[in-house]
């Protein structure tokens, strides 16, 4: 069965996908990294969901759903690198925001969703999410409001493994929002 992660995507991040009209389309990879500028996608495996998460004005928007197809470099990443000017995945430059050129980046590709900015995840829904350590330990999100605004977004901050609970509601959410 797979499973399920969120990823948390910066405001510069978000800001870079707009900027380069990216929102409404559907990014074919994301990267991963071996360094703290990046998250690892170390846990993930071919057919795993990954949610990109935004937090704007203390509200939590899914961004897009990416099923994980490759985690390979292939022909489409470009030629590797010569040098370290050189671009690291030149076949994505269209998609660099993501990460691309993060230290150790590698390329995840997936099939994803289209970037949108207006999937907010409903505050009731916000605070009954739960993710999953590799030893089965679950936990919360810290910083929820009454109101179930988000306060602080750090421990939104990496990878993580969603319960299954949580990744059926993810899902719904993503699969009932109007295109």
């Amino acid at each position: 069965m797979p499973d399920a992660f969120t990823v948390l995507w910066t405001h510069d991040t978000c800001r870079a996908l707009r900027k380069a009209g990216r929102v409404g389309e559907r990014p074919p990879v994301a990267f991963s990294g071996v360094h703290s500028s990046l998250p690892a996608w170390s846990g993930a495996r071919v057919g795993d969901e990954v949610y990109a998460l935004h937090v704007n004005r203390c509200v939590v928007y899914v961004v897009s759903r990416m099923r994980v197809t490759d985690m390979e470099r292939r022909q489409c990443c470009g030629n590797t690198p010569a040098t370290w000017q050189d671009p690291a995945f030149p076949g994505h430059g269209d998609w660099s925001m993501l990460g691309a050129d993060g230290c150790g980046a590698a390329a995840v590709h997936v099939d994803a969703t289209p970037v949108r900015f207006d999937v907010p995840v409903p505050g009731d829904l916000l605070a009954t999410l739960t993710w999953r350590n590799r030893r089965g330990h679950t936990r919360g999100l810290k910083y929820v409001t009454a109101d179930g605004r988000l306060e602080r977004s750090i421990s939104l901050q990496g990878f993580y493994r969603l319960t299954s609970e949580s990744a059926g509601e993810l899902a719904a959410l993503v699969g009932n929002a109007a295109p």
